[in-house]
């Protein structure tokens, strides 16, 4: 594609294969908790437990992956020589083989006195420090390598190649998963152990299956060979803006932890309460996740052209779109809610206590939206540091103050802290419109 094509490329070709992959990790995630269930509730507590450090890793991993994707979207949108392009998927590649394998060795290395710290069973200890070895460890550089190709080839225009690699990897797991658990054709119980050897195993088929469809795209600027000879700016412009954001990542999902160690004094029903909603309303946010990814993007593309009031525009009609199908879909979720809810639960203290948050989520959502998608314009249009920096004054400031406040001192409870979660996302949503609105990002470029 050439710059002028890249800019009109249509938001669906991005939003649409860029939604199915999230709808797709959604449905696994639940496919993985249910088919555990079948085999050891002690087996789903062990990888429960080490699925929160493997969602740290993936964070440190994403600092190549997003830094290179906003960049390399801003080069291709200034049409920048193939040798520039190349050279920032050599730094990435690099940066990014170092990363796994340095966090490689930690768990190999930490997983043991990691788990000691924690009280547990013998049998949740052996089966949590399986999966973490197995997936965390061994998988580990085709997890980092898996994310950075599927970044890449989005920043291309190719989010549906993503998509298909995502969908045929996530059948290898399930598949692997069921044949671990269950014994199918005489095979053993391989436990836990299995299920954590399907999860690597995707991910190395995810990754052959991108490398080979970046090599058929041979605008794709992608050949390793001198890779140590590229220029330090590179690194350093990757670094500059993933750094930032994996900063801010790290800290909305570490006061996540804190405000479910607030609902946890609440009761066991309360924590129910905060999962089952959790999981009803991520199918609501997929489409507004899925159009931020697309307009940081696109942004990229834009700014790189010096297209700048073209994306200011853009961003402003994007952001419609993504609040009016979030409305859209999480009122109707309001309408059709206890037939939902009743698929989890038939207590009826959490079913009142879901219903409710299901009503403050409306608010939570609207400014999700928000907050998805002027961000990701920022991002995109290299004014990384004002939304990680107020991103993260907000996630402890607003949020987790707001939470305490009123769902501890006040004694709202668990309906009190998603207001705090809701103010949140709402008023860092306006102060990410506001900053688009003023144009500021304009005098920021990662092309020089």
């Amino acid at each position: 594609m050439q710059n002028k094509t890249r800019g009109s490329l249509p938001m669906l070709h991005l939003v649409l294969p860029l939604a199915g992959e999230q709808l797709l990790r959604i449905l696994v995630s639940l496919a993985d908790t249910f088919m555990l269930s079948t085999y050891s509730d002690h087996a789903v507590a062990g990888v429960g437990l080490v699925s929160q450090y493997m969602f740290f890793l993936q964070i440190l991993f994403n600092v190549v992956a997003v830094g290179s994707s906003i960049v390399l979207a801003q080069y291709l949108g200034a049409e920048r020589s193939r040798e520039d392009l190349n050279n920032i998927s050599k730094a990435s590649a690099l940066m990014t083989t170092a990363i796994a394998l340095l966090l490689s060795a930690a768990v190999f290395l930490g997983s043991g006195p990691l788990l000691n710290r924690y009280s547990l069973e013998d049998d949740v200890r052996t089966y949590a420090k399986e999966y973490f070895l197995i997936f965390g460890g061994a998988g580990a550089v085709f997890n980092a390598f898996g994310l950075l190709q599927s970044s890449m080839l989005r920043c291309y225009g190719y989010a549906r190649e993503a998509l298909i690699v995502t969908f045929v990897a996530n059948i290898v797991n399930v598949v692997g998963n069921a044949l671990s658990l269950y014994g199918w054709f005489g095979l053993p119980v391989f436990g836990v152990r299995g299920v954590a050897a399907a999860s690597a195993i995707s991910s190395v088929v995810s990754c052959l299956m991108l490398a080979v469809m970046i090599r058929r795209r041979k605008e794709i600027a992608f050949d390793l060979r001198k890779i140590f000879s590229v220029p330090k700016k590179f690194f350093r412009l990757i670094l500059s803006v993933g750094i930032p954001t994996a900063g801010e990542n790290l800290s909305y999902n570490v006061s996540q932890i804190v405000i479910m160690a607030m609902i946890s004094s609440l009761g066991t029903s309360a924590m129910s309460a905060q999962v089952y909603t959790m999981t009803i309303v991520r199918f609501v946010y997929v489409i507004a996740i899925a159009i931020g990814g697309a307009v940081q993007i696109k942004t990229g593309w834009y700014v790189g052209a010096h297209q700048r009031d073209e994306a200011y525009k853009k961003v402003m009609l994007y952001s419609l779109w993504a609040t009016g199908a979030s409305m859209f879909l999480v009122v109707i979720l309001n309408f059709i809610k206890s037939p939902i809810i009743s698929i989890f639960t038939d207590n009826p203290q959490i079913v009142q206590m879901v219903s409710e948050l299901l009503r403050v989520s409306i608010l939570l959502e609207f400014g999700r939206s928000l907050n998805l998608i002027y961000v990701g314009a920022l991002k995109g249009a290299g004014d990384v540091r004002f939304p990680v920096l107020y991103g993260i004054f907000s996630n402890w400031c607003v949020m987790v103050l707001l939470a305490y406040i009123l769902g501890i001192r006040f004694q709202l409870g668990i309906v009190g802290c998603f207001l705090g979660i809701a103010a949140d996302e709402i008023t860092r949503g306006a102060v990410m419109f506001f900053r688009w609105k003023g144009k500021l990002w304009m005098e920021k470029n990662l092309v020089r």
